[in-house]
């Protein structure tokens, strides 16, 4: 292993007379011998041993730049006023309900502390208060906002914590250079040794998650097995196969594996290549910043830690003065536990030098101590949700700290919120998600308890005096049927809720219906491309209402189990239906659905939207008149409303020009679509240069507000004309569209890019 090697401090010249001993297969294998592990004192020792900080160094660097980036980025800079919206009424969602952003400007100075606070990690200046910077306002900004909390931004604060524990700035720092005492000086095992027992945690507890039935059964993410990345799989196999196989088997192998591949001499290069591979995969299939290249940064540390020197000793003299140390002449460390030798010699005879035992500082044993409490503890905290209760729902605790990667997939059907005035009794409705920019409240009872709060709080500015709150939210999570999370008869703004106990107004998930999904697929693959198809499970004793929309003609409603009653609302009728039976429900109308069998019901909606299906068989013969226009064979004289289809290809003029909207509509799309090949046509240059120019204004608009927030807390607001004008020269965006056509014609034109 990567320890066995390592460069030591010599104290004494007469060690280097001495012949070297030969290792044990253990010492080969892991870097260390069984005699290490057999008391106390000797496994301080080991963990405090003189390590190169070559390694480390590098690592530091490359963290530093990809949080510095990531700040701009995932972590909002670029959209911090759009983020925060100061003095909105915003309901926002704290891990501790007392934490409040600042004021908008004060805002921008805790990112500009955190921007510095990462520069100074990557250059290693003034090392330790930089990681302070960092991770204080890190941790605040993490805190302040549970919807964007994930696995991946988790583990960026906990490295950042890690780091100002450790001599990261004793390789390639500007404190190396200031001080020359730590320049280039050992740094103790235990700070590889966290760092890569952190990563074996994150592939490894991330595979165990994956154990789950759902992911080995394929039903976790088989969406992305219509990805484009996948193609090359899908010439030898079917889709189906491809989700199966490649997408959960693959990924359950090397999240299971890759942490024991990367420790291992023999088995690292294939290991390399295998999570680059993943993580190269993983940044086109999800948008999830900075987390693949911040892992592919980690694989390193699993190497030699002298490995940087060796790497730049290749490049030429003339670079190296740029470039990090390569020499091997290591300065000692008082970090480091060195070996103590007594020369044992007579005048007549020599003996060996004789080890002495160590002697142990205090810094040695917490160092050692904080190893083993916080392997224990990284090991111990994806399983600790029977602590923290109040945040389970349908999976466990709060997402960021669990590992359980893309192990879920959800999909909504139907959010309905009902308000009741406590004092009038009048009942209205909500618009889902209204004072509020986040969607994960409708997955979360912390967060819905959260939102009422707030709901309540607001809606008395409205004329809505001690409202009650109710959520009726379906969803369906690794595509089993869609059902309720929460009870809607429970008002939310007067529910209990404590994230020590469990949610008492949480459903149960109807895992026993689990087996229903191989059926769904079988049903789904016997329908047309126009007909869509929904699946409804619901409790004994609960109801739902549903609105069909006029353009969903020919809806029906078809019971799987259990016995319903569906009642015509306007025709005051109803209708009793037992498994197997079906009937079609008025569309422009109300209906309910009551559930009267002692056992959940199941049922499912069998709809044609036959507005769309009607748009799309006119764009077809838009399409086929188009093509006989430009193939010569159209010889009957068009209508002027269909006259733009000939001059169709000068682009939006003839888009504009035309009367009829469906021709509009249709010359719209033709545009969109053409866009949307050329971009996905260009080559390797133009998307640089295209993805280049995109950062570059996300980047200036993130930088130029910060130095008006900053102007502002210096001298004071400007008069209203000049901060407009101020604000609207940060907006300015690349003169190309600025729209994701990707995105806008992900339905129109059917494609499965995600």
């Amino acid at each position: 292993h990567s320890d066995g090697e390592e460069q030591t401090a010599k104290k004494d010249a007469t060690s280097k007379k001495d012949k070297p001993q030969t290792k044990t297969k253990m010492e080969h294998i892991f870097g260390f011998k069984k005699e290490d592990l057999t008391s106390w004192r000797s496994l301080v020792s080991l963990l405090n041993r003189p390590t190169d900080p070559a390694s480390l160094g590098i690592f530091r660097c490359l963290f530093g730049l990809l949080m510095a980036i990531d700040i701009t980025q995932e972590r909002g800079l670029s959209h911090l006023d759009y983020k925060y919206l100061d003095g909105a009424p915003v309901c926002r969602f704290p891990l501790f309900n007392f934490l409040q952003p600042l004021p908008m400007d004060w805002m921008y100075l805790v990112y500009v502390v955190m921007f510095l606070g990462a520069l100074g990690i990557m250059f290693g200046c003034f090392y330790r208060l930089s990681c302070l910077m960092f991770i204080s306002t890190y941790w605040y900004i993490f805190f302040l906002d549970k919807t964007t909390w994930n696995n991946h931004s988790y583990l960026y604060g906990i490295i950042g914590f890690q780091l100002i524990l450790m001599d990261g700035n004793r390789y390639w720092s500007i404190d190396g250079l200031w001080k020359p005492s730590i320049r280039n000086a050992h740094v103790p095992l235990w700070n590889y040794t966290v760092l890569r027992a952190q990563i074996f945690i994150v592939y490894f507890i991330a595979g165990v998650k994956k154990l789950d039935a759902d992911w080995v059964e394929g039903y976790s993410m088989s969406y992305l097995a219509h990805h484009w990345l996948f193609d090359p799989f899908k010439v030898i196999l079917p889709v189906d196969l491809v989700s199966l196989l490649v997408v959960h088997g693959c990924g359950l192998v090397l999240d299971l594996t890759a942490g024991y591949l990367l420790f291992f001499d023999v088995t690292r290069p294939y290991a390399f290549f295998f999570v680059s591979y993943f993580h190269c995969m993983n940044s086109q299939l999800f948008s999830i910043g900075m987390f693949p290249y911040t892992m592919l940064a980690t694989s390193p540390l699993f190497c030699y830690p002298d490995w940087p020197r060796r790497f730049f000793a290749r490049f030429p003299a003339f670079l190296r003065g740029a470039l990090p140390f390569t020499t091997c002449d290591l300065q000692p460390s008082t970090s480091c536990v060195y070996p103590e030798i007594e020369n044992t010699s007579t005048e007549r005879q020599e003996t060996p030098p004789v080890a002495k035992t160590p002697k142990l500082r205090l810094r040695h044993k917490l160092g050692a101590i904080f190893t083993v409490l916080y392997i224990i503890e990284q090991f111990f905290l994806p399983y600790s949700h029977f602590i923290t209760q109040g945040y389970n729902n349908w999976t466990n605790g709060l997402y960021g700290y669990s590992w359980d990667m893309m192990v879920h997939s959800r999909s909504h059907q139907h959010v309905k919120i009902t308000y009741k005035d406590g004092k009038t009794g009048e009942i209205g409705f909500l618009n889902p998600g209204v004072f509020t920019q986040s969607r994960r409240w409708k997955d979360h009872g912390d967060m819905l308890k959260q939102y009422a709060t707030c709901l309540s709080q607001l809606l008395p500015r409205y004329n809505i005096s001690e409202p009650e709150i109710y959520f009726d939210i379906w969803v369906s999570i690794n595509e089993r049927f869609q059902q309720r999370i929460f009870d809607p008869r429970v008002d939310i703004v007067k529910a209990d809720w404590s994230p020590f106990q469990p949610n008492p107004w949480l459903m149960p998930l109807l895992v026993d219906l689990s087996p229903w999904r191989t059926k769904f697929q079988e049903i789904e693959g016997s329908l047309d491309n126009q007909t869509e198809i929904v699946f409804i499970a619901d409790f004994p004793g609960l109801h739902l209402e549903n609105f069909v929309s006029e353009d969903l003609g020919n809806t029906s409603v078809q019971v799987l189990q259990g016995k319903v009653n569906i009642e015509i609302v306007e025709e005051k009728k109803n209708f009793t239906l037992e498994p197997g039976e079906q009937i079609k429900v008025p569309a422009g109308a109300y209906h309910k659905v009551y559930t009267v069998s002692d056992e959940p019901s199941c049922y499912m909606y069998i709809y044609v939207n036959t507005t769309e299906a009607a748009l799309q068989e006119n764009f077809t013969k838009l399409f086929e008149l188009q093509e006989r226009i430009r193939n010569g064979t159209e010889t009957e004289p068009l209508p002027p409303e269909l006259q733009p289809l000939i001059a169709a290809d000068d682009g939006e003029g003839a888009e504009v020009n035309a009367t009829d909207p469906i021709v509009r509509l249709f010359l719209k799309r033709q545009r969109r679509m053409k866009e949307v090949k050329k971009r996905r046509e260009a080559g390797v240059l133009e998307r640089l240069e295209r993805f280049t120019i995109k950062k570059y204004y996300s980047v200036r608009r993130g930088f130029l507000m910060t130095a008006i927030a900053l102007r502002n807390l210096a001298v004071g607001l400007p008069p209203l004309e000049q901060l407009t004008r101020e604000v609207a020269f940060a907006n300015m965006k690349e003169p190309q569209a600025e729209a994701n056509q990707d995105e806008r014609l992900k339905d129109e034109v059917g494609h499965t890019e995600l």
